[in-house]
């Protein structure tokens, strides 16, 4: 029979029977996959909950240096230091740039009756931020007098950024220190010809002979002469460091007036060519 145009057509194909489970089932596993996903996270959650992360006030990660502020603490204790009782107007006239009208006079400095002291050096030797913008120096001091002191100046900044006292001063101790440590022992050197070069660098270093020191250095070593010169008596011991890398050694060592040091040297040392040089003695001066 010849159908027409309009006649309806069919398409048979076949499938296998595992695609046909698989789409049927599909929206329930995935269901099932995205139920077990949300029970393992909350069993995360439950036994190790997250923790928000604590960033510590940039104040406790690096106390940024001031230079400026040291120099305004160390100033005020030299001329708070500096007194002579037959003269107790002129500490007070000193101070004045200091205090202003926002302290007693002197900040509450009274002499005695007779005396003087005079600062023979002050240096910073702690600081630490006691509010933000405020800094509290501890110094040494030594006086002429009064022997060794440890001060505290607190100093801030001011509304315009200037540098003003934040308080009155405070009579410390020093910070605490006690013996040396022993010395570490360490690997004794047992290489003669590695000796003979290192006692012979140090031997020209201490000296300041440098020509005669470039011999036993290398190519792109960079060494800073030390001054005033000195001569090596002897060399007490040699050792390799804990890498391995460099030399310590022990030293006797005196200056022009015959006075005598021992002195402990680390030398960075590469062998070239068969033989033993010398790239850096003690310190970097680059650094």
């Amino acid at each position: 029979m010849r159908r027409g145009p309009a006649d309806p057509q069919v398409t048979v194909s076949t499938r296998r029977l595992w695609e046909i489970r698989l789409v049927r089932e599909l929206p329930r596993y995935l269901l099932c996959a995205a139920s077990i996903a949300g029970l393992a996270a909350s069993v995360r959650f439950a036994i190790a909950p997250p923790r928000p992360v604590m960033l510590a006030p940039a104040s406790r990660i690096a106390l940024q240096q001031d230079p400026a502020a040291e120099g305004f603490a160390v100033l005020f204790a030299r001329r708070y230091l500096t007194w002579n009782a037959a003269e107790p107007l002129a500490v007070e006239r000193a101070l004045q740039p200091f205090v202003g009208s926002g302290m007693e006079p002197a900040a509450g400095l009274q002499l005695p009756r007779s005396g003087s002291q005079r600062v023979e050096w002050a240096e910073v030797v702690q600081r630490r931020e006691s509010a933000p913008g405020e800094h509290v120096y501890s110094l040494a001091v030594q006086t002429d007098t009064g022997g060794l002191l440890y001060l505290t100046v607190t100093v801030g900044r001011a509304g315009g950024g200037g540098l003003a006292l934040a308080g009155y001063p405070a009579f410390v101790g020093s910070p605490a220190f006690g013996p040396a440590a022993s010395v570490a022992r360490l690997r004794e050197l047992a290489d003669p010809a590695l000796a003979t070069v290192v006692e012979r660098a140090l031997r020209n270093y201490l000296a300041a002979a440098g020509g005669e020191l470039a011999a036993d250095l290398t190519s792109g070593a960079r060494i800073s002469l030390p001054s005033p010169a000195l001569a090596l008596r002897s060399v007490q011991r040699m050792a390799w460091s804990p890498d391995g890398r460099s030399v310590v050694a022990l030293v006797l060592a005196s200056d022009a007036r015959g006075v005598q040091y021992t002195l402990a040297y680390e030398l960075d040392v590469v062998r070239e060519g068969g033989r033993w040089e010398i790239s850096a003695v003690q310190m970097d001066p680059n650094a």
